[in-house]
């Protein structure tokens, strides 16, 4: 078999592996559980797609999320090696093909959510897959101490009875000492086995505004600090505008959330990263599995729920180890809105149970039907049926994924596909019985290869060019040949997803487990509260994130706390007056600290003296032989 390098060399065209993969890769090739701790950018994927790659057999890949499944698919794709995800939406005769690819050799990595490995169809597969490692991404969502707790992760263990010798190996970017030790004892390690990569980012300075006027302030860092950057908003609307702003601000700007069209995203992504676009206001939808190595400034204009959230997207700036900046701006409405959401984000149990009624009559599902049926979902269109607020239902919803209820998923977008159910023979006669369809069948068959054995993409508007017609008028001939069960026919789907893991109950049956319910509470509070402390503390930004994770360091040197700025009574428009007032004197003439304190009447001295202090901190000012000297670039 090829070595860990060769593969890497081979397949990713690196001679060098970053620091820890080389050992989390040994540890799975000699058969050890181990948990891989590596911080956004880190290079996760590598450490279970090179050990795969040298070992023999299939390796299942448990993942949470379905963007980042398909992205990972197709990488591997590119690269020439055989991959395939089964997530919500997809037909069953597709799911079947995919598990046989990876039951009979057909396949190296088949991605799965974690609701779908617990089916019975998937298990029954299994045990006819020789399955060489069990790779957990997001494994902080088995642990109920984290921040994003999903149920079925805690069924995972079970799948391994069906594979005893196989390791796992489960990744997170962000876990606190708490959440690490409950992530081995959940997948049953044999024994304990970290992999930890520091959470000290010393090339990433963070910084914290307490600010008012926010849209000001952004403009303000973003003509400072030059090059590629991310701007976090609270939601969809709120990015549109920021962008706006921007760009009318005469600053290289887009938006970005889940809303959009898979090829509006597509297309804004990658004029983000070719650096055709400078600044993406977006959503937390956006960052998932981009390595953008130059990303020199990332601004949050709300505060996260929880410092793991706020690491992770913080962490997406300065990957290339060169010196960036991740800043928050805070208003004391951040505080009060944060306690606001968690008060809507644990709504009563009747209104669970409503919301839960809901959905049976929205997709007319009688009780005792449904389990695992998937439905597009628009959350929408249900709140605007039933008189249902959205934050309100929203809430309600995760709830009852948390305990197990239902599943709900991001926007999927996944092509219109098509499969010809008869065989060659039988198709030839239905054409001679039906020469109006005959040439949309042959158009078919010639723009989509392979229709006989498998599901294959159809592009309807393709199909219409080719028969110099309208998609308008192709539609109906495929249907037609839908409803007669010549082929199967599946339109494209782009809305999120909605799959009941359990058959329907009635409303009044339904059961939450009012303990964990309150534990979550809890928790969550809690996170919001450090979340609040990191905001508004006087220790050191980097040493309270290293301390949140379980890691000591010293300060350092470069946070707003370490510069002196929080210091400071001075707000940050009393601090812009007087820095420029400042300027303006030094650069006027040979002057000294004491001459330029006297230049301000007595009961504004401290506050000159606190800002010459910062200005000398960050380089603008120098002291030579007693005179002062301003320097635009410190």
């Amino acid at each position: 078999m090829p070595t860990p390098k060769e593969i890497l060399k081979q397949y990713w065209g690196f001679d060098q592996f970053r620091p820890l993969q080389e050992d989390i890769i040994r540890s799975s090739m000699d058969g050890d559980d181990a948990l891989a701790l590596l911080p956004t950018g880190g290079g996760k994927s590598i450490c279970f797609q090179v050990p795969a790659l040298c070992m023999d057999g299939v390796c299942l890949v448990i993942s949470p999320l379905i963007a980042l499944m398909k992205d990972q698919v197709a990488n591997l794709k590119k690269r020439e090696i055989a991959a395939a995800a089964i997530y919500s939406g997809m037909a069953l005769r597709e799911i079947d093909r995919i598990l046989d690819n990876a039951a009979y050799g057909g396949l190296k990595f088949l991605y799965l959510s974690p609701e779908r490995l617990t089916t019975d169809l998937v298990r029954e597969r299994i045990k006819k897959m020789k399955v060489c490692l069990l790779a957990v991404d997001e494994a902080h969502c088995i642990s109920q101490w984290g921040y994003d707790f999903r149920p079925p992760y805690l069924q995972i263990a079970e799948v391994r009875e069906l594979m005893p010798k196989t390791p796992v190996l489960a990744l997170t970017a962000t876990a606190t000492p708490e959440v690490v030790i409950d992530i081995q004892e959940k997948l049953l390690f044999k024994r304990k086995n970290v992999f930890q990569k520091s959470f000290s980012r010393p090339n990433l300075a963070y910084v914290v505004l307490n600010e008012e006027n926010k849209r000001a302030k952004l403009l303000d860092i973003l003509r400072k600090v030059k090059g590629s950057g991310v701007v976090y908003a609270r939601n969809r609307k709120m990015t549109k505008d920021i962008a706006r702003f921007l760009v009318e601000n005469k600053v290289s700007a887009d938006f970005y959330h889940a809303g959009l069209t898979p090829d509006e995203r597509s297309n804004k992504q990658e004029a983000w990263i070719s650096g055709r676009t400078a600044i993406m206001a977006c959503t937390n939808a956006f960052g998932m599995g981009i390595d953008k190595p130059d990303v020199r400034t990332v601004v949050h204009l709300d505060l996260p729920d929880s410092l793991e959230a706020y690491f992770q997207e913080a962490g997406r700036a300065g990957r290339d180890g060169k010196k960036s900046f991740a800043v928050l701006l805070y208003a004391e409405e951040d505080k009060r809105s944060l306690e606001r959401n968690l008060e809507l984000a644990f709504p009563p149990l009747q209104d669970i149970r409503q919301v839960y009624r809901a959905l049976g009559s929205y997709f007319q599902l009688a009780v005792g039907a449904g389990e695992f049926q998937t439905f597009d979902f628009d959350i929408g269109d249900f709140c605007k049926n039933f008189q249902l607020e959205v934050i309100k239902a929203h809430s309600c919803l995760r709830i009852l994924e948390q305990e197990g209820w239902i599943v709900l998923t991001e926007s999927v977008w996944m092509p219109a596909s098509f499969m010809v159910l008869v065989t060659r023979e039988q198709l030839y006669d239905y054409q001679l019985r039906n020469p109006g369809l005959d040439p949309v069948i042959k158009s078919l068959l010639r723009l989509s290869e392979g229709g006989f054995q498998h599901f294959v993409p159809v592009n309807e508007a393709a199909v219409a060019r080719l028969l110099k017609t309208t998609q308008d008028k192709v539609l109906p001939a495929i249907q037609r040949l839908h409803n007669e069960r010549i082929i199967e026919y599946r339109p494209l789907k782009d809305k999120p997803q909605l799959t009941f893991t359990k058959e329907r109950v009635d409303s009044s049956n339904l059961t939450i487990d009012i303990d964990s319910y309150k534990l979550r509470k809890e928790r969550q509070r809690k996170r919001i509260d450090k979340a609040i402390n990191y905001a508004t503390s006087a220790q050191c930004r980097s040493q309270t994130l290293l301390e949140y994770f379980g890691e000591e360091g010293p300060t350092c040197g470069v946070c707003d706390v370490c510069l002196g700025r929080t210091k400071s009574e001075l707000s940050t428009d009393d601090f812009e007056r007087y820095k420029l007032k400042v300027k303006q004197l030094i650069v006027a003439e040979r002057i000294t600290e004491q001459q330029l304190k006297e230049a301000f009447s007595s009961n504004r001295q401290q506050a000159v003296i606190q800002t010459l202090t910062y200005l000398m901190d960050e380089g603008l000012v120098t002291v030579e032989r007693g005179i002062l000297t301003w320097r635009d670039k410190p």
